[in-house]
Formats: C-alpha cells, structure tokens, sequence
C-alpha cells in the first residue's frame, strides 16, 4: 500500500479537525463507549425481542441524545470570532461518522493541558445531556397514560413543557451535528405553525394556525413527529446497519477491500483511475457516507492517481465520484433508502431491486470518462505493493460472504433487520480466521461502540425532521405546496419533473441527504403522484436527486473534500465530479418521464428490462462522448442530443437517438482524420 506524504496527512487531519465531535480521553471516553455499546446491544436484542413502536423509538432517543451533546462540541465560542472575520473552520460535513470513536488516541504524553480541558464537555453540556434525558424517561415512566392523553388532547402543563424542551434540545443537537440550516428551517416550520393562522385567507399555505398544546401534541405524543417514520428508520434499519459496518471495519474488510481494488487493475493506463472507484465502491458498504468514504479512500488513493499523472481536479472528481456512488449502492445504500422502504412499505430488498440498474449505469459512466481521461491525460500504469488477487480473494474473500448474506436472506423473505443481524453475526465468528483482526472483547467492545457514535448525526436529523414532516401533515402543507408545484406547471410532467429535480438539489445544498429526502419525498413526492408517477418513481427520483445535492455546486461536500485532499481548486474539482456523475442526474428523469421508466427500476417483464438497460448503456456511453470523448463541439452537441433521445426509451426515440449518435460518431472521425493529416 502507498504511504501519504506529510502534505496529504496534514490536508485529512485538518479535515478531520473540522468535524464537530470532540475527541474524548479518559473515563468519560471510557463511560461513552461503554453507553454506546450497550445501545447497540439494545438495538440488535430489540430486533428478536420486539418492543412497542412509540416506547422503543423514545429509549433510543434517550440513550443517543444525550450522546450527542456530550460527544460534540458546541461551536458557540467560534461563532463570535467566525463572524468578526477571525475563523475559517468549515461547516461539518452532513452526517459525517463521529469523530469520537472509542478507538480514538488521547492527546499524547506532553500534550498542553488547555488542550485536553478544550475536549472535555462543558458544564452547559452535562445539563443539556441531563435534560435530554430528563424529557425522554419522564414519558417511558407512564407510556399508556401519556400516549392517552396526547391522543386526547389533554396534555398536562409538564407535558407541553417537557415538549417544548425536547424541541429545542433536538435544534440544539442538529445545529452541532450539521450545521445551522436544517436548524433554520425547523424553526421556521414551527413558526409557520403557530402563525398560520395570520396568513392571508387567499394564499394556498394558509390554516387555521394551532397553539403550543396542540403543536406538542403532534409532535410529542405519538408517531407522526418525532418519533415518526425517520426516528424508527434510525432507531432499527441504519443503527443495525452501521454496527454491521462497524463490525466489517474493525474485523480487516476494509482494509482488504482497497487491497483487492488496487491488486485488480495494475497495467493499464485506465487501471488507476478503475481502481479508485472500485474501491470506493467496496468502502461504501462499510461508510455507507460519501463524505467519509472519499475521505477514506482520497487519504490512500491520491498518491497513486498523483503518479499515474492525472492532475489534481481531474483526481479530485473520481474521488468525489467514487466516494458519493456509497451512498447510490446495493446492499447498503443511504439512510434515506431505508426510509423508502417505511414510506412503500416494502421490504428493503425490493428499494435495492429499485436501485441496481441505475447503480450499474452510474458506474459504467464513471469508468467510460475514466478510460477517456486516461487518454486525454496521458495517465500510465502504477505499480503498487499489494498481493495479487487471486491471492487476496483465497485468503480473504470471506468478507464478501457476509454482503451475499444480507440478500440471499432477505430473498428468503427474511425481514432486513434480522438478515443484517445475522450478517453481522457472520462477519464477527470470520474475523477469526485473520489473527490480526480477531474480534476479541476489547475490539468487539468498540465495534459496538462505534456503530452507535456513527448513528448519532443521522438520529438527530431524523427526529428534527419529524418537526417538518409532523408540521407539514397537521397543517396540510404538503398537499398545498404540491398542487401550487403543479399548477405552475400547469400539470405538464416534463415541467414538472424539471422543477422538482432543481428544488430538491436546491434543497441538498442546505440540509443534508436523509432531511432533504425526507423534506421533498412529503412535498414534491405528491406533486409527482398527482400527475400519474407511480409511489416507487417518485420516491427514487427524489432520492437520487437528494444524494446528487454532494455533488453540486456551490456546496459540493464530496468535492469539497476531494479538493482538500490533492491540493486542487474547489470549483473545478466540483465540476469534474459533475462531468463524473451526469448520468445519474440524467437517468432519474426516464424513471418518470416515460412509461418503460420503470424497468430502470428492475419492474416489468425481463426481456423489457434488459432492453431498456441496454439503451440506457448507450445513452451513458453518448453522455461520455459528449463531455470528453469527443474533441470538437458539434459532434458533443449531437452526441448530447442523441443521450436526450436514447433517454426517452421509447421505440422512435430510440432509432432517432442512434441515428443522432451514427452522425455524431462519423462527424467525429471525419474531423478527426482531417486534423492527423494537417
């Protein structure tokens, strides 16, 4: 494997330093991991020992709120110097994994003293973690009675304070975990709900506006805020699935994932820019974040792109490319996956038949611009230290067993809880068969721990979000900004599906991808079913538009990321990610936009299926042609055209989209030959 320069370490360790979480020492680190792996315990007992829907998400919250405040910090003190010009600390990432893992050092021997205080959580921090826990247990003492009266509307005085104080410790917690404005926006929810009833008779968002009572009462007392749809889809789908991860890492299969990557492409030009996004690929199954997982892979990955030849920007979008495809990916995908599955109520097997083919598109473009890149940069073959292949896989290619696992289970309509549970449970017994990897009781302890601190990010977003989406169906929201989307667009799909994609990036680029899922699946998702889109398209669509908001300019976290890591400029780092990733913000539009859409989404007859997926093929290779492949800009005109046409996956498109493509190819080659003669 390659070693990173002093530069390379020094650009991730400041990225690593710009997360909120604070890296504990001593006991309290110590108290944390033990609470941590106790809350994973829970989660993984709870999947065989069902507890009730409202008593089990409350616990949850219980045990991970507290968490929070004692395991990030503040930012209070940097924001006066932040506003006065004096700080240049970024924005945390959206939900980056938690910096407080037990496994982290404590500050070395010698270490200023001021800097150790500087870690240990305030005194303003244990009361916040104390309330927190104080508004949770007060209801679990009487769970009956304080879910008859939230039912009821009969909410004791306690009852709409300790309501109130639950909300604002969940704006308090998202603030620290991802930054002010999904904060902002909650707070403007909570506002529109209480003041509604002051807007003009005549506007469509108008209502008749509800007290403090009846505002706890939604939100509070039972499952349509915060512990609603995206508290349950934290407290059981992602927690089991970032314990799972957590075990696949600390049992050697991340590690053995970017050695496989690097030992299977080693001649060719291609081979290192193939390489990276494989192994980006393979990581995301252990991240399951693109931040993190092109974080993880720029860390070792740029050195060797840096000797193949491929510049920084360039270098920089195929690790922004690689890292936010983790997020898109079968078996593991994003949180918000999962909350497609509550949503369709469906089982979570069939969210990943939804997600395969346009996985296997997304990377197929990827390696097409690759393999273009490759010329046009003049990249060369790298050898790197790793064993061969063959080799790697007979020694350890038992960590893909576990992978295969979680589908063969839940093909055996085994439900996802317990498929990924039992994986685990694999996954740990063959951590054995490494000596360097076993998963004694010290490393089992910490695996444990780490899943639940990488879940605490995601579970503040998910409850906050239950703010909006409780807000949005008390006050009927939802159903009024959908028919307000439509009638601008005067019920035309095209328009309408246009509009959509352009407000949930829009809306990415402000909150991160499980809240602005959440956010656009309750408001756009209905303006999409109104016009004849089916639940899945819709759902899909949104979710594919949420992920790409990593990857868009201006904010672009994944390329942000990439561009601290090779030194490169930001916004072309951004735009080459763009060029990367264009066909996965091209394909969402067939899912609805056509009635064959739907075979992207593995649905319909298989003989349908595999002809769409292959026209879809070439509607990539054409994108391809269209942003590199093709040197002069009438044939990238017609090649753009042609991906358009092919995109529609409807019989006259299709033969207009390859005779469009024909031309484009022979204008190419015609200029082409006319150049290599002159």
């Amino acid at each position: 494997m390659t070693e990173l320069s002093d530069r390379e370490a020094e650009l991730v360790s400041a990225h690593e330093q710009e997360r909120p979480a604070r890296q504990l020492g001593g006991p309290l680190r110590l108290g944390v991991w033990i609470v941590g792996g106790l809350l994973s315990v829970y989660s993984l007992v709870v999947v065989f020992r069902p507890v009730e829907a409202l008593e089990h998400r409350m616990t949850f919250l219980a045990v991970a709120l507290p968490l929070v405040f004692l395991c990030y910090r503040s930012g209070w003190s940097a924001l006066v110097p932040r506003l006065f010009g004096r700080g240049t600390a970024a924005s945390p990432p959206p939900e980056a994994p938690a910096a407080a893992s037990p496994s982290s050092e404590t500050p070395a021997e010698g270490e200023p003293e001021g800097k150790r205080r500087s870690e240990r959580p305030s005194v303003a921090d244990w009361l916040l973690a104390a309330a927190s826990l104080a508004v949770l247990v007060y209801p679990l003492l009487d769970i009956d009675g304080f879910r008859d009266r939230g039912s009821g509307a009969a909410l004791t005085d306690l009852d709409v304070v300790a309501g109130l104080a639950l909300t604002v410790l969940l704006l308090e917690a998202v603030r620290r975990t991802v930054g002010w404005s999904l904060t902002i926006i909650c707070v403007i929810f909570l506002i529109y709900a209480y003041y509604g009833a002051y807007l003009p008779i005549d506007w469509t968002i108008g209502h008749r506006g509800f007290d403090l009572g009846q505002i706890v009462s939604q939100l509070y007392t039972g499952t349509e805020g915060f512990f609603g749809v995206p508290m349950q889809v934290a407290a059981s789908y992602i927690i089991l699935f970032t314990i799972y991860g957590a075990v696949l890492d600390y049992s050697g299969a991340s590690k053995f994932f970017i050695d496989l990557s690097f030992a299977a492409f080693r001649k060719s030009r291609a081979a290192p820019g193939r390489t990276v996004t494989t192994a980006g690929f393979l990581l995301g199954t252990v991240s399951g974040s693109g931040v993190a997982t092109t974080v993880s892979l720029g860390s070792v990955a740029w050195p060797v792109l840096r000797r193949a030849g491929y510049p920084k920007e360039p270098a920089g979008g195929i690790l922004a490319a690689g890292g936010i495809g983790a997020i898109l990916s079968p078996p593991t995908l994003g949180a918000a996956a999962f909350i497609i599955a509550e949503y369709l109520r469906v089982s979570y097997l069939e969210v990943l038949l939804y997600a395969t083919i346009p996985t296997l598109l997304y990377y197929l473009g990827i390696f097409l611009a690759i393999e273009i890149d490759s010329r046009r940069f003049s990249t060369h073959a790298v050898q790197v230290d790793a064993p061969k292949a063959g080799k790697l896989l007979l020694r350890f290619g038992y960590h893909f067993s576990s992978l295969i696992l979680i589908i063969v289970l839940m093909a055996l309509d085994r439900s996802a809880f317990q498929s990924v549970v039992i994986a685990t449970a694999i996954a740990f017994a063959l951590s054995f068969l490494d000596p360097r990897h076993r998963m004694g009781p010290k490393r089992t302890g910490q695996a444990l721990a780490k899943g639940t601190l990488e879940v605490l990010p995601v579970t503040a977003v998910c409850a906050a979000a239950g703010i909006i989406v409780g807000v949005i169906t008390q006050t009927g929201l939802g159903l009024n900004l959908s028919a307000i989307i439509v009638d601008f667009a005067a019920g035309n799909l095209v328009l309408t599906t246009l509009m959509s994609g352009i407000a949930v990036m829009l809306l990415g680029l402000a909150v991160p991808v499980t809240a602005s899922f959440i956010i656009a699946a309750v408001i756009i998702g209905p303006a999409l079913t109104t016009l004849g889109v089916t639940q899945a398209e819709a759902y899909m669509f949104v979710f594919y538009y949420a992920v790409l908001s990593e990857v868009s300019p201006p904010t672009a976290l994944s390329a942000v990321a990439a561009a601290a890591i090779t030194g490169g400029n930001t916004y072309k780092t951004m735009m080459m990610t763009w060029r990367y990733t264009l066909p996965a913000f091209l394909v969402p539009f067939a899912f609805v936009l056509t009635p064959n859409g739907q075979a992207l989404l593995g649905q319909g007859p298989i003989g349908t299926v595999l002809l769409m997926t292959a026209v879809s093929a070439v509607a990539v290779a054409a994108l391809a042609l269209a942003t590199g492949g093709m040197s002069g800009w009438p044939e990238r005109v017609l090649a753009a055209i042609a991906a358009v046409l092919l995109l529609f996956l409807e019989p006259v498109p299709i033969v207009a989209g390859l005779a469009v493509l024909a031309v484009a190819v022979a204008v190419h080659l015609v200029r082409s030959r006319r150049r290599d003669q002159a």
